[in-house]
Protein backbone atom coordinates (compact mmCIF):
# COMPACT_ATOMS: atom_id res chain seq x y z
CA UNK A 1 0.00 0.00 0.00
CA UNK A 2 1.46 3.39 -0.99
CA UNK A 3 1.77 6.47 1.23
CA UNK A 4 -0.79 8.24 -0.98
CA UNK A 5 -3.30 5.47 -0.26
CA UNK A 6 -2.64 5.53 3.48
CA UNK A 7 -2.69 9.27 4.05
CA UNK A 8 -6.43 10.13 3.71
CA UNK A 9 -7.58 8.25 6.85
CA UNK A 10 -4.86 10.04 8.83
CA UNK A 11 -5.86 13.63 7.99
CA UNK A 12 -8.80 13.88 10.41
CA UNK A 13 -6.64 16.09 12.61
CA UNK A 14 -9.25 18.71 13.49
CA UNK A 15 -11.58 15.92 14.60
CA UNK A 16 -8.85 14.42 16.77
CA UNK A 17 -8.07 17.79 18.30
CA UNK A 18 -11.76 18.27 19.10
CA UNK A 19 -11.95 14.81 20.67
CA UNK A 20 -8.95 15.55 22.88
CA UNK A 21 -10.29 18.95 23.90
CA UNK A 22 -13.57 17.29 24.92
CA UNK A 23 -11.92 14.93 27.43
CA UNK A 24 -12.84 15.21 31.09
CA UNK A 25 -9.50 16.83 31.82
CA UNK A 26 -10.16 17.63 35.52
CA UNK A 27 -10.73 13.91 36.14
CA UNK A 28 -7.65 12.96 34.10
CA UNK A 29 -5.52 15.45 36.02
CA UNK A 30 -6.84 14.13 39.33
CA UNK A 31 -5.90 10.57 38.32
CA UNK A 32 -2.42 11.65 37.23
CA UNK A 33 -1.82 13.39 40.55
CA UNK A 34 -3.16 10.44 42.54
CA UNK A 35 -1.51 7.53 40.72
CA UNK A 36 0.72 8.77 37.89
CA UNK A 37 -1.52 7.47 35.10
CA UNK A 38 -4.95 7.95 33.53
CA UNK A 39 -7.06 6.48 30.76
CA UNK A 40 -8.41 8.75 28.03
CA UNK A 41 -11.27 6.66 26.73
CA UNK A 42 -11.37 5.81 23.04
CA UNK A 43 -9.71 8.51 20.93
CA UNK A 44 -8.85 6.85 17.62
CA UNK A 45 -11.45 5.20 15.40
CA UNK A 46 -11.09 1.64 14.14
CA UNK A 47 -10.14 3.00 10.71
CA UNK A 48 -7.50 5.33 12.16
CA UNK A 49 -6.02 2.51 14.23
CA UNK A 50 -5.78 0.32 11.15
CA UNK A 51 -4.23 3.10 9.06
CA UNK A 52 -1.54 3.80 11.67
CA UNK A 53 -0.89 0.09 12.20
CA UNK A 54 -0.48 -0.42 8.44
CA UNK A 55 2.33 2.14 8.41
CA UNK A 56 4.55 -0.41 10.15
CA UNK A 57 5.50 -2.03 6.85
CA UNK A 58 6.35 1.29 5.17
CA UNK A 59 10.08 1.56 5.91
CA UNK A 60 10.31 5.06 4.46
CA UNK A 61 8.29 6.37 7.41
CA UNK A 62 10.86 5.37 10.04
CA UNK A 63 14.35 6.44 11.07
CA UNK A 64 15.31 3.27 13.00
CA UNK A 65 14.13 -0.16 14.12
CA UNK A 66 14.89 -1.88 17.44
CA UNK A 67 14.65 -5.65 17.90
CA UNK A 68 14.14 -5.97 21.65
CA UNK A 69 15.78 -9.37 22.14
CA UNK A 70 19.13 -8.05 20.86
CA UNK A 71 19.28 -5.60 23.77
CA UNK A 72 17.50 -7.79 26.34
CA UNK A 73 14.60 -5.31 26.34
CA UNK A 74 12.02 -8.06 25.90
CA UNK A 75 10.62 -9.89 22.88
CA UNK A 76 9.18 -7.81 20.08
CA UNK A 77 10.25 -4.83 18.02
CA UNK A 78 9.57 -1.16 17.54
CA UNK A 79 10.29 1.56 15.00
CA UNK A 80 10.85 5.28 15.54
CA UNK A 81 9.13 7.56 13.06
CA UNK A 82 11.38 9.80 11.02
CA UNK A 83 10.72 13.39 9.99
CA UNK A 84 8.25 14.56 8.94
CA UNK A 85 5.95 12.79 11.37
CA UNK A 86 2.51 11.64 10.15
CA UNK A 87 -0.09 14.37 10.60
CA UNK A 88 -2.12 12.27 13.02
CA UNK A 89 0.93 11.77 15.24
CA UNK A 90 1.73 15.50 15.20
CA UNK A 91 -1.85 16.36 16.13
CA UNK A 92 -1.93 13.86 18.98
CA UNK A 93 1.41 15.09 20.29
CA UNK A 94 0.54 18.78 20.17
CA UNK A 95 -3.07 18.51 21.37
CA UNK A 96 -2.31 16.24 24.32
CA UNK A 97 0.75 18.24 25.38
CA UNK A 98 -1.35 21.42 25.62
CA UNK A 99 -3.47 19.81 28.35
CA UNK A 100 -0.58 18.09 30.14
CA UNK A 101 1.86 21.00 30.48
CA UNK A 102 -0.02 22.33 33.53
CA UNK A 103 0.41 18.99 35.34
CA UNK A 104 4.10 18.90 34.41
CA UNK A 105 4.63 22.40 35.79
CA UNK A 106 2.71 21.62 38.97
CA UNK A 107 4.87 18.54 39.55
CA UNK A 108 8.04 20.55 38.95
CA UNK A 109 6.87 23.14 41.48
CA UNK A 110 6.05 20.52 44.11
CA UNK A 111 9.59 19.14 43.84
CA UNK A 112 11.27 22.57 43.65
CA UNK A 113 12.70 21.83 40.22
CA UNK A 114 14.02 24.73 38.17
CA UNK A 115 12.07 23.57 35.14
CA UNK A 116 9.26 25.28 33.24
CA UNK A 117 7.34 23.61 30.44
CA UNK A 118 6.01 26.06 27.83
CA UNK A 119 2.35 26.18 26.89
CA UNK A 120 2.77 24.69 23.41
CA UNK A 121 4.53 21.58 22.22
CA UNK A 122 6.30 23.46 19.43
CA UNK A 123 7.96 25.70 22.02
CA UNK A 124 8.99 22.64 24.04
CA UNK A 125 10.50 20.95 20.98
CA UNK A 126 12.55 24.09 20.35
CA UNK A 127 14.00 23.62 23.85
CA UNK A 128 14.87 20.02 22.99
CA UNK A 129 16.56 21.04 19.75
CA UNK A 130 18.54 23.76 21.52
CA UNK A 131 20.03 20.99 23.72
CA UNK A 132 20.91 18.83 20.73
CA UNK A 133 17.84 16.57 20.99
CA UNK A 134 16.60 16.64 17.40
CA UNK A 135 15.49 13.10 16.59
CA UNK A 136 11.72 12.41 16.82
CA UNK A 137 10.66 9.81 19.38
CA UNK A 138 7.06 8.77 18.53
CA UNK A 139 7.12 5.07 17.71
CA UNK A 140 5.15 2.01 16.67
CA UNK A 141 5.58 -1.16 18.73
CA UNK A 142 4.77 -4.69 17.57
CA UNK A 143 4.49 -7.90 19.62
CA UNK A 144 3.75 -11.37 18.33
CA UNK A 145 2.59 -14.29 20.50
CA UNK A 146 5.13 -14.70 23.31
CA UNK A 147 6.24 -11.07 23.08
CA UNK A 148 6.66 -8.77 26.05
CA UNK A 149 8.42 -5.57 27.09
CA UNK A 150 10.62 -5.38 30.21
CA UNK A 151 10.07 -2.62 32.75
CA UNK A 152 11.83 0.56 31.62
CA UNK A 153 11.69 4.34 31.27
CA UNK A 154 11.87 6.35 28.04
CA UNK A 155 14.56 8.99 28.58
CA UNK A 156 16.43 10.25 25.53
CA UNK A 157 18.51 13.12 26.84
CA UNK A 158 18.78 15.86 29.44
CA UNK A 159 15.45 17.42 28.47
CA UNK A 160 12.39 15.26 28.94
CA UNK A 161 8.67 15.71 29.53
CA UNK A 162 7.40 13.91 32.65
CA UNK A 163 4.38 12.34 30.92
CA UNK A 164 3.82 10.24 27.82
CA UNK A 165 0.92 8.43 26.14
CA UNK A 166 0.42 5.05 24.49
CA UNK A 167 -2.50 4.09 22.21
CA UNK A 168 -3.64 0.52 21.58
CA UNK A 169 -4.17 -0.11 17.85
CA UNK A 170 -5.59 -3.66 17.93
CA UNK A 171 -8.78 -5.03 19.43
CA UNK A 172 -8.28 -7.18 22.53
CA UNK A 173 -9.57 -10.76 22.31
CA UNK A 174 -10.27 -10.50 18.59
CA UNK A 175 -6.68 -9.64 17.58
CA UNK A 176 -4.65 -10.73 20.62
CA UNK A 177 -4.79 -11.94 24.21
CA UNK A 178 -2.52 -11.02 27.11
CA UNK A 179 -0.26 -8.03 26.48
CA UNK A 180 -1.56 -5.86 29.32
CA UNK A 181 0.13 -2.54 30.04
CA UNK A 182 2.01 -2.68 33.35
CA UNK A 183 3.16 0.13 35.65
CA UNK A 184 5.35 -0.57 38.69
CA UNK A 185 5.77 2.08 41.38
CA UNK A 186 8.84 1.90 43.61
CA UNK A 187 8.32 3.80 46.85
CA UNK A 188 11.24 4.42 49.19
CA UNK A 189 11.49 1.89 52.04
CA UNK A 190 8.36 0.06 50.85
CA UNK A 191 7.39 -2.83 48.58
CA UNK A 192 6.80 -2.01 44.92
CA UNK A 193 3.20 -1.91 43.70
CA UNK A 194 1.93 -2.78 40.21
CA UNK A 195 -0.97 -1.57 38.12
CA UNK A 196 -2.14 -3.77 35.22
CA UNK A 197 -4.13 -1.86 32.60
CA UNK A 198 -6.05 -3.32 29.65
CA UNK A 199 -6.99 -0.42 27.34
CA UNK A 200 -9.56 -0.72 24.56
CA UNK A 201 -8.71 -0.31 20.89
CA UNK A 202 -8.11 3.37 20.15
CA UNK A 203 -7.81 4.27 23.83
CA UNK A 204 -4.83 6.09 25.26
CA UNK A 205 -3.07 5.61 28.58
CA UNK A 206 -1.27 8.71 29.88
CA UNK A 207 1.47 7.87 32.36
CA UNK A 208 4.56 9.26 33.99
CA UNK A 209 7.83 9.03 32.08
CA UNK A 210 10.02 8.66 35.15
CA UNK A 211 8.47 9.65 38.49
CA UNK A 212 5.57 11.41 40.17
CA UNK A 213 5.53 13.59 43.29
CA UNK A 214 3.97 12.20 46.47
CA UNK A 215 3.23 14.27 49.55
CA UNK A 216 5.10 13.20 52.67
CA UNK A 217 5.44 14.61 56.18
CA UNK A 218 8.22 16.94 55.00
CA UNK A 219 6.80 17.96 51.67
CA UNK A 220 6.73 16.17 48.35
CA UNK A 221 9.19 13.49 47.28
CA UNK A 222 9.74 11.51 44.06
CA UNK A 223 8.29 8.07 43.50
CA UNK A 224 9.96 6.17 40.65
CA UNK A 225 7.70 4.42 38.11
CA UNK A 226 8.62 2.05 35.27
CA UNK A 227 6.37 0.63 32.57
CA UNK A 228 6.27 -2.49 30.43
CA UNK A 229 3.99 -4.98 28.67
CA UNK A 230 3.01 -8.43 29.92
CA UNK A 231 3.36 -11.48 27.66
CA UNK A 232 1.11 -11.63 24.60
CA UNK A 233 -0.37 -15.13 24.73
CA UNK A 234 -2.02 -15.12 21.32
CA UNK A 235 -2.15 -12.98 18.20
CA UNK A 236 -0.49 -9.71 17.26
CA UNK A 237 -0.44 -6.48 19.30
CA UNK A 238 0.49 -2.98 18.01
CA UNK A 239 0.69 0.27 19.94
CA UNK A 240 1.48 3.88 19.08
CA UNK A 241 3.79 5.56 21.58
CA UNK A 242 3.63 9.34 21.93
CA UNK A 243 6.77 10.63 23.65
CA UNK A 244 6.74 14.42 23.88
CA UNK A 245 10.50 15.09 24.00
CA UNK A 246 12.91 14.44 21.15
CA UNK A 247 16.10 12.37 21.40
CA UNK A 248 19.82 13.12 21.17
Amino acid sequence: MSVAQIQPPLIMTSTIRDRINSFDWPTIHTSLHASGWARTGEVLTHEECRAVRDLYTDEARFRSKVVMARHRFGLGEYKYFGSPLPELVVELRESLYAHLAAVANEWAGQLDLKTHYPATHREFIRQCHARGQKRPTPLLLRYESGGYNCLHQDLYGEVYFPLQTVFLLDEPVRDFEGGEFVLVEQRPRAQSSAQVIAPRQGEGVIFTTRWRPVRGTRGHYRVNIKHGVSTVTRGLRHTLGIVYHDAE
